[in-house]
C-alpha cells in the first residue's frame, strides 16, 4: 500500500512540473567584448526539459533572416569558433564565441518553440567594441572664393562612439584662433587665403589608434602681388632683373609689359616663371645688355578668374653698375664708352687750366 501511495506522489509530481509552462528565468545580460575576445552567453529556461530550445542571431539593422546556432543540445553551425554546453540540472544552454570578429555583433535570442506559431524568446547584446572609422558623409575636400562662409563636417563610427578633433597641417592655427576644435562641424564665417591647407578630422574612442582623414581646403582668391623693389637702377650694357611674387588661386596667368607693351623671351628680354605651390608664383624679367630705351617702367600683371592686379617696377640709369647681377667683367662696349667719356672729361680738364694760368 505505501509503495502504491509513493508512485501517485511520483505520479502527481511530475504531472504538475510537466503541465507547467516553461519560463526563461536568465539570460545573459548585454556584452561587451573587444576583437579577438571570447565570451559565453547563457539561457536558463525553467520547466524546459520537454521542449526545444534555440539560440537565434538577429540582424536588425539589415532585415535579413535569422541565423540558427543551435536546437537543443546541438550546434547547427559548423564554425570552429562556436560551442554549445548544456547544463541539464539547470537546463541552461551556453553559446560560446571565440576569437570575437566584428561581424559576431547584433542581437542574440534564445526561443522555446511551445508550438506551430507559438514561442518564449528572450534577448541579449552582444556588443564588439570597434576602432573608429571616418564616415562617408563626411567632407572629403572643399573648394571656395575668399569671404565665403565654409563648413567641414566629420562623422564617425565604431563602439565606443568616438569624439571628434580638428586640426591643421603643422599646427597651424583654426580660423576662430584655437589650435584645436572639438565637435563633428568646423565652421569659419569668413575664409580667407591664410586659411587654405589640409585640415585634419581625427576620431578617437579609445579603441585602437584612431581614425584620421584629410580634408583639403582650397581657397580661390584673386592675384596679390609684391615685389621686393620698386625702384632698381642699373648701368648703361649691363644686365638687370625685375622680380615679381604672385600669390593666387587658380594659378594665374603672369606677363610683363613696358609701354603697354606685352614682352617675350628674345636677345633683350629673358622671362622666367617659378611656381613654388600652387598659389604662389615668383617670375623675373632680365633686361640683357640694357640700352637708353630700355630704362624705363614695367608692369607685372597677373591674372585668374576672380581678377587681375598689376604692379610697376621702374629701371633707371646709374654711373656704377649693380651688383647682382653685374657682378663680371666690364663689356667690351662699355669700355670704349667709358675710354671716350673719360678721354673727353681730360680735355676739358687741360683748357680749364690753361686759361687760369694763361689769362
Amino acid at each position: 500500500m505505501k509503495n502504491v501511495y509513493g508512485v501517485l506522489v511520483v505520479l502527481c509530481i511530475h504531472l504538475a512540473y510537466s503541465e507547467r509552462t516553461p519560463m526563461i528565468s536568465h539570460i545573459t545580460q548585454k556584452r561587451i567584448t573587444d576583437i579577438g575576445d571570447t565570451t559565453e552567453l547563457t539561457c536558463t529556461v525553467l520547466y524546459g526539459s520537454d521542449f526545444n530550445i534555440l539560440w537565434i542571431k538577429v540582424d536588425k539593422e539589415r532585415s535579413t533572416e535569422p541565423v540558427t546556432f543551435s536546437s537543443g543540445s546541438t550546434l547547427i553551425i559548423r564554425d570552429s569558433r562556436l560551442s554549445l554546453r548544456y547544463d541539464m540540472g539547470s537546463n541552461s544552454y551556453s553559446l560560446q564565441i571565440s576569437d570575437i570578429q566584428e561581424t559576431d555583433a547584433g542581437f542574440y535570442r534564445c526561443d522555446v518553440s511551445l508550438g506551430i506559431n507559438n514561442k518564449l524568446s528572450a534577448e541579449t547584446e552582444l556588443v564588439v567594441r570597434r576602432p573608429p572609422f571616418i564616415s562617408d558623409n563626411s567632407t572629403r575636400s572643399l573648394v571656395v572664393n575668399e569671404g565665403q562662409p565654409v563648413t567641414l563636417e566629420c562623422y564617425a563610427g565604431g563602439y565606443p562612439s568616438p569624439k571628434i578633433s580638428w586640426r591643421r597641417a603643422n599646427n597651424a592655427i583654426l580660423a576662430n584662433n584655437i589650435s584645436i576644435y572639438r565637435g563633428n562641424v568646423l565652421k569659419m564665417s569668413s575664409i580667407k587665403k591664410e586659411d587654405r591647407g589640409t585640415y585634419f578630422c581625427i576620431a578617437e574612442n579609445g579603441v585602437g589608434r584612431g581614425a584620421r582623414r584629410n580634408i583639403a581646403l582650397e581657397v580661390e582668391f584673386a592675384p596679390v602681388i609684391t615685389i621686393p623693389k620698386r625702384r632698381l637702377g642699373q648701368a648703361l650694357q649691363y644686365d638687370m632683373d625685375l622680380e615679381c611674387h604672385v600669390e593666387a588661386y587658380p594659378p594665374p596667368a603672369i606677363i610683363w609689359l613696358n609701354n603697354g607693351v606685352q614682352l617675350s623671351n628674345n636677345q633683350h628680354y629673358g622671362i622666367s616663371h617659378f611656381a613654388t605651390t600652387d598659389e604662389i608664383t615668383d617670375t623675373t624679367i632680365r633686361i640683357i645688355t640694357i640700352e637708353n630705351r630700355q630704362y624705363g617702367d614695367y608692369v607685372c600683371k597677373a591674372s585668374n578668374v576672380l581678377g587681375t592686379t598689376e604692379v610697376t617696377v621702374t629701371l633707371y640709369e646709374t654711373i656704377i653698375p649693380v651688383c647682382p647681377p653685374a657682378c663680371g667683367q666690364l663689356s667690351s662696349a662699355h669700355l670704349k664708352n667709358s675710354t671716350v667719356k673719360m678721354s673727353s672729361a681730360n680735355v676739358s680738364l687741360l683748357i680749364a687750366i690753361y686759361l687760369l694760368l694763361f689769362t
